[in-house]
């Protein structure tokens, strides 16, 4: 999933976090694919399969943005590419 859409948004249901991240996402004109992930045991297993494919072999915690199949973060890391500009060069770049 996160290397077949140019941006991914993955988070728990009714996380405030993955909605800030989404309202950032579109006001720059992203549309980011969401993922809701429902359970413990769904957490888990996507948890891993995410860290395998883009997220180095780190630890990969919810909510989490991809960018072309690369981890950028959490809603803190986010926030901190966006401010420095560097979002928009990222989403050039995918």
């Amino acid at each position: 999933m996160a290397s077949e859409n140019t941006v991914v948004l993955v988070g728990r249901r009714g996380c405030y976090m993955c909605y800030v991240m989404k309202r950032l996402l579109l006001g720059i004109g992203a549309d980011p694919a969401v993922y809701v992930v429902d359970d413990e045991e769904g957490e888990a297993v996507l948890a891993d399969e995410l860290a395998a494919i883009g997220g180095g072999g780190r630890p990969v915690l919810f909510p989490v943005v991809y960018l072309g199949g690369r981890m950028v973060g959490g809603l803190e890391k986010l926030m901190a590419v966006h401010i420095s500009g560097e979002l928009e060069c990222m989403l050039k770049d995918v």
